[in-house]
Protein backbone atom coordinates (compact mmCIF):
# COMPACT_ATOMS: atom_id res chain seq x y z
CA UNK A 1 0.00 0.00 0.00
CA UNK A 2 1.17 3.50 -0.88
CA UNK A 3 0.14 6.87 0.48
CA UNK A 4 0.10 10.04 -1.59
CA UNK A 5 -0.08 13.18 0.55
CA UNK A 6 -1.21 16.42 -1.05
CA UNK A 7 -0.13 19.53 0.86
CA UNK A 8 -1.33 22.97 -0.15
CA UNK A 9 0.70 26.10 0.47
CA UNK A 10 -2.51 27.81 1.58
CA UNK A 11 -5.88 26.03 1.68
CA UNK A 12 -6.49 22.74 -0.09
CA UNK A 13 -9.32 22.99 -2.57
CA UNK A 14 -11.51 20.06 -3.58
CA UNK A 15 -10.53 20.57 -7.19
CA UNK A 16 -6.85 20.21 -6.33
CA UNK A 17 -7.47 16.95 -4.53
CA UNK A 18 -9.54 15.61 -7.43
CA UNK A 19 -6.87 16.68 -9.90
CA UNK A 20 -4.17 14.88 -7.92
CA UNK A 21 -6.28 11.73 -7.75
CA UNK A 22 -6.82 11.87 -11.53
CA UNK A 23 -3.10 12.22 -12.20
CA UNK A 24 -2.30 9.30 -9.94
CA UNK A 25 -4.91 7.15 -11.67
CA UNK A 26 -3.53 8.09 -15.09
CA UNK A 27 -0.09 6.98 -13.84
CA UNK A 28 -1.45 3.52 -13.02
CA UNK A 29 -2.47 4.06 -9.43
CA UNK A 30 -5.43 2.14 -8.04
CA UNK A 31 -6.99 4.36 -5.39
CA UNK A 32 -8.72 2.64 -2.48
CA UNK A 33 -9.78 5.73 -0.54
CA UNK A 34 -9.16 9.42 0.03
CA UNK A 35 -8.70 10.60 3.60
CA UNK A 36 -10.12 13.66 5.28
CA UNK A 37 -8.55 17.07 4.76
CA UNK A 38 -6.37 17.89 7.77
CA UNK A 39 -5.96 21.49 8.98
CA UNK A 40 -7.61 22.65 5.78
CA UNK A 41 -4.45 22.02 3.78
CA UNK A 42 -3.36 18.35 3.64
CA UNK A 43 -4.98 15.07 2.65
CA UNK A 44 -3.89 11.47 2.09
CA UNK A 45 -4.77 9.33 -0.91
CA UNK A 46 -4.38 5.59 -0.28
CA UNK A 47 -3.51 3.57 -3.36
CA UNK A 48 -1.53 0.79 -4.98
CA UNK A 49 0.76 1.01 -7.99
CA UNK A 50 4.33 1.42 -9.14
CA UNK A 51 6.05 3.88 -6.81
CA UNK A 52 8.47 5.28 -9.41
CA UNK A 53 5.74 5.81 -11.99
CA UNK A 54 3.50 7.55 -9.51
CA UNK A 55 6.27 9.88 -8.39
CA UNK A 56 7.16 10.73 -11.98
CA UNK A 57 3.57 11.76 -12.61
CA UNK A 58 3.50 14.36 -9.88
CA UNK A 59 5.10 17.66 -10.91
CA UNK A 60 2.57 20.18 -12.23
CA UNK A 61 3.80 23.66 -13.03
CA UNK A 62 1.80 26.49 -11.55
CA UNK A 63 0.15 24.51 -8.75
CA UNK A 64 0.93 25.76 -5.23
CA UNK A 65 0.80 22.25 -3.78
CA UNK A 66 3.32 19.56 -2.94
CA UNK A 67 2.52 15.89 -3.51
CA UNK A 68 4.52 13.16 -1.80
CA UNK A 69 4.13 9.44 -2.60
CA UNK A 70 5.61 6.87 -0.24
CA UNK A 71 5.08 3.37 1.14
CA UNK A 72 2.66 3.21 4.04
CA UNK A 73 5.12 1.11 6.05
CA UNK A 74 7.51 3.16 8.22
CA UNK A 75 5.71 6.33 7.25
CA UNK A 76 6.55 8.06 10.53
CA UNK A 77 10.32 8.26 10.75
CA UNK A 78 12.43 7.57 13.82
CA UNK A 79 15.55 9.45 12.72
CA UNK A 80 15.73 12.92 11.18
CA UNK A 81 19.02 14.15 9.72
CA UNK A 82 19.15 17.57 8.12
CA UNK A 83 21.42 20.02 6.41
CA UNK A 84 21.51 23.50 7.96
CA UNK A 85 22.18 26.33 5.50
CA UNK A 86 19.17 27.14 3.30
CA UNK A 87 17.37 24.18 4.89
CA UNK A 88 16.99 24.74 8.64
CA UNK A 89 18.04 28.38 8.35
CA UNK A 90 17.23 30.86 5.60
CA UNK A 91 20.78 31.83 4.62
CA UNK A 92 24.18 30.45 3.66
CA UNK A 93 26.28 31.39 6.68
CA UNK A 94 29.57 31.65 4.85
CA UNK A 95 28.06 34.11 2.38
CA UNK A 96 26.66 36.28 5.16
CA UNK A 97 29.90 36.12 7.14
CA UNK A 98 31.78 37.19 4.02
CA UNK A 99 29.63 40.31 3.99
CA UNK A 100 31.46 41.50 7.10
CA UNK A 101 34.72 41.15 5.17
CA UNK A 102 33.29 43.01 2.19
CA UNK A 103 33.47 40.01 -0.16
CA UNK A 104 29.96 38.56 -0.04
CA UNK A 105 29.35 38.58 -3.79
CA UNK A 106 32.66 36.88 -4.50
CA UNK A 107 32.04 34.07 -2.03
CA UNK A 108 28.33 33.71 -2.78
CA UNK A 109 29.10 32.94 -6.41
CA UNK A 110 31.37 30.07 -5.37
CA UNK A 111 28.77 28.82 -2.88
CA UNK A 112 26.07 28.73 -5.54
CA UNK A 113 28.25 26.75 -7.93
CA UNK A 114 29.16 24.29 -5.18
CA UNK A 115 25.49 23.78 -4.28
CA UNK A 116 24.70 23.15 -7.93
CA UNK A 117 27.38 20.45 -7.98
CA UNK A 118 29.63 22.34 -10.39
CA UNK A 119 32.62 22.48 -8.03
CA UNK A 120 34.39 20.03 -5.73
CA UNK A 121 32.90 20.71 -2.30
CA UNK A 122 36.05 20.52 -0.18
CA UNK A 123 38.12 22.55 -2.60
CA UNK A 124 35.42 25.21 -2.81
CA UNK A 125 35.01 25.28 0.98
CA UNK A 126 38.71 25.64 1.72
CA UNK A 127 39.01 28.32 -0.95
CA UNK A 128 36.18 30.38 0.53
CA UNK A 129 37.45 29.99 4.09
CA UNK A 130 40.90 31.17 2.98
CA UNK A 131 39.32 34.41 1.78
CA UNK A 132 38.06 35.04 5.34
CA UNK A 133 41.58 35.12 6.81
CA UNK A 134 42.04 38.13 9.07
CA UNK A 135 38.36 38.57 9.92
CA UNK A 136 37.70 39.24 13.60
CA UNK A 137 35.67 36.42 15.17
CA UNK A 138 33.29 39.01 16.62
CA UNK A 139 31.82 39.07 13.12
CA UNK A 140 30.47 35.57 13.73
CA UNK A 141 28.35 36.73 16.68
CA UNK A 142 27.18 39.74 14.69
CA UNK A 143 26.26 37.48 11.79
CA UNK A 144 24.32 35.15 14.07
CA UNK A 145 22.40 38.04 15.58
CA UNK A 146 21.81 40.06 12.43
CA UNK A 147 21.56 37.58 9.54
CA UNK A 148 20.76 34.05 10.68
CA UNK A 149 17.06 33.25 10.85
CA UNK A 150 15.53 29.82 11.28
CA UNK A 151 13.47 28.50 8.39
CA UNK A 152 9.68 28.74 8.86
CA UNK A 153 8.44 25.54 10.46
CA UNK A 154 11.91 24.31 11.44
CA UNK A 155 11.44 24.47 15.21
CA UNK A 156 7.99 22.88 15.02
CA UNK A 157 9.32 20.06 12.85
CA UNK A 158 12.34 19.21 14.98
CA UNK A 159 10.71 19.57 18.39
CA UNK A 160 7.61 17.65 17.34
CA UNK A 161 9.63 14.74 15.99
CA UNK A 162 11.91 14.76 19.03
CA UNK A 163 8.88 14.69 21.35
CA UNK A 164 7.68 11.57 19.52
CA UNK A 165 10.96 9.78 20.18
CA UNK A 166 12.79 10.60 16.94
CA UNK A 167 16.59 10.97 16.96
CA UNK A 168 17.40 14.40 15.48
CA UNK A 169 20.71 15.27 13.84
CA UNK A 170 21.92 18.54 12.33
CA UNK A 171 24.83 18.00 9.94
CA UNK A 172 26.34 20.93 8.10
CA UNK A 173 29.04 21.60 5.58
CA UNK A 174 29.16 24.99 7.31
CA UNK A 175 30.63 25.76 10.67
CA UNK A 176 30.17 24.75 14.31
CA UNK A 177 30.15 28.42 15.31
CA UNK A 178 26.76 28.64 13.61
CA UNK A 179 25.51 25.07 13.79
CA UNK A 180 25.84 24.68 17.56
CA UNK A 181 23.53 27.61 18.48
CA UNK A 182 21.11 26.76 15.68
CA UNK A 183 20.91 23.16 16.92
CA UNK A 184 20.20 24.33 20.45
CA UNK A 185 17.46 26.68 19.32
CA UNK A 186 15.72 24.14 17.09
CA UNK A 187 16.08 21.18 19.45
CA UNK A 188 18.49 18.88 17.59
CA UNK A 189 20.09 16.30 19.85
CA UNK A 190 23.24 15.84 17.74
CA UNK A 191 25.17 18.38 15.67
CA UNK A 192 28.22 18.04 13.43
CA UNK A 193 29.87 20.70 11.27
CA UNK A 194 33.25 22.08 10.20
CA UNK A 195 35.52 23.97 12.61
CA UNK A 196 36.93 27.37 11.70
CA UNK A 197 40.51 27.81 12.89
CA UNK A 198 41.25 30.99 14.81
CA UNK A 199 44.16 32.60 16.62
CA UNK A 200 44.09 35.61 18.93
CA UNK A 201 40.47 36.31 18.05
CA UNK A 202 41.10 36.31 14.30
CA UNK A 203 40.10 33.75 11.66
CA UNK A 204 43.21 32.16 10.14
CA UNK A 205 41.61 31.13 6.86
CA UNK A 206 42.00 27.45 7.74
CA UNK A 207 39.78 24.63 8.98
CA UNK A 208 40.49 22.30 11.88
CA UNK A 209 39.84 18.55 11.70
CA UNK A 210 38.10 16.39 9.13
CA UNK A 211 35.79 18.01 6.59
CA UNK A 212 32.04 17.45 6.85
CA UNK A 213 31.24 16.83 3.20
CA UNK A 214 28.69 14.78 1.26
CA UNK A 215 30.38 11.49 2.15
CA UNK A 216 30.51 12.37 5.84
CA UNK A 217 26.82 13.28 5.86
CA UNK A 218 25.93 9.88 4.39
CA UNK A 219 28.27 8.10 6.81
CA UNK A 220 26.74 9.90 9.77
CA UNK A 221 23.29 8.81 8.66
CA UNK A 222 24.37 5.16 8.40
CA UNK A 223 26.23 5.21 11.71
CA UNK A 224 23.40 6.94 13.56
CA UNK A 225 20.77 4.57 12.21
CA UNK A 226 22.86 1.53 13.15
CA UNK A 227 23.56 2.79 16.67
CA UNK A 228 19.84 3.47 17.19
CA UNK A 229 18.88 0.03 15.88
CA UNK A 230 17.00 1.52 12.94
CA UNK A 231 16.79 0.57 9.28
CA UNK A 232 17.40 3.27 6.70
CA UNK A 233 13.71 2.97 5.78
CA UNK A 234 12.97 4.49 9.19
CA UNK A 235 15.12 7.56 8.46
CA UNK A 236 14.41 10.93 6.86
CA UNK A 237 17.15 13.10 5.36
CA UNK A 238 16.56 16.71 4.34
CA UNK A 239 18.71 19.06 2.28
CA UNK A 240 18.85 21.43 -0.64
CA UNK A 241 22.17 21.14 -2.45
CA UNK A 242 24.49 18.73 -4.24
CA UNK A 243 26.38 18.12 -0.99
CA UNK A 244 23.21 16.58 0.45
CA UNK A 245 22.52 14.12 -2.38
CA UNK A 246 24.24 11.02 -0.92
CA UNK A 247 22.35 11.20 2.38
CA UNK A 248 19.09 12.09 0.61
CA UNK A 249 19.49 9.09 -1.68
CA UNK A 250 20.40 6.81 1.22
CA UNK A 251 17.49 7.59 3.55
CA UNK A 252 14.15 5.82 3.35
CA UNK A 253 12.63 9.25 2.79
CA UNK A 254 14.99 11.73 1.16
CA UNK A 255 13.51 15.20 1.02
CA UNK A 256 14.72 18.05 -1.18
CA UNK A 257 13.57 21.28 0.45
CA UNK A 258 13.31 24.26 -1.93
CA UNK A 259 16.32 22.62 -3.49
CA UNK A 260 18.71 22.91 -6.40
CA UNK A 261 17.72 20.79 -9.45
CA UNK A 262 20.20 17.93 -8.87
CA UNK A 263 19.11 17.50 -5.26
CA UNK A 264 15.43 17.62 -6.21
CA UNK A 265 15.98 14.97 -8.87
CA UNK A 266 17.73 12.65 -6.40
CA UNK A 267 15.07 12.96 -3.70
CA UNK A 268 12.02 10.85 -2.92
CA UNK A 269 10.06 14.04 -2.29
CA UNK A 270 10.61 17.65 -3.33
CA UNK A 271 8.95 20.31 -1.18
CA UNK A 272 8.69 23.45 -3.29
CA UNK A 273 5.67 25.37 -2.00
CA UNK A 274 5.39 24.71 1.74
CA UNK A 275 7.50 25.34 4.81
CA UNK A 276 9.13 22.58 6.84
CA UNK A 277 5.90 21.60 8.56
CA UNK A 278 5.09 19.80 5.31
CA UNK A 279 7.46 17.09 6.57
CA UNK A 280 5.06 16.49 9.46
CA UNK A 281 2.02 16.26 7.21
CA UNK A 282 3.78 13.74 4.99
CA UNK A 283 4.28 11.57 8.09
CA UNK A 284 0.59 11.79 8.96
CA UNK A 285 1.15 14.22 11.84
CA UNK A 286 -1.44 17.02 11.91
CA UNK A 287 -1.19 20.26 13.87
CA UNK A 288 -3.01 18.96 16.96
CA UNK A 289 0.07 16.83 17.61
CA UNK A 290 2.66 19.53 17.01
CA UNK A 291 5.06 21.07 19.50
CA UNK A 292 4.78 24.64 18.29
CA UNK A 293 7.71 27.03 18.17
Amino acid sequence: MLIATLIAADQLQKGELSSAADRLTEAGGKISRIGDVIDGKAADIFLEGDLANLRDALPIDGEATDLVVQPSENREKKLLISDMDSTMITVECIDELAGYAGIKDQIAEITERAMLGELDFEEALRGRVALLAGLDISAIDRCLAEKVETMPGAETLVKTMAARGTKTILVSGGFTRFADPVARKLGFSVVEANILAEADGILTGKLTGAIVDAQRKAELLKQSAKSAGLSLDQCMAVGDGANDIPMIALAGMGVAYHAKPKAAQAADAAIKHNDLRALLYMQGIGSKHWVND
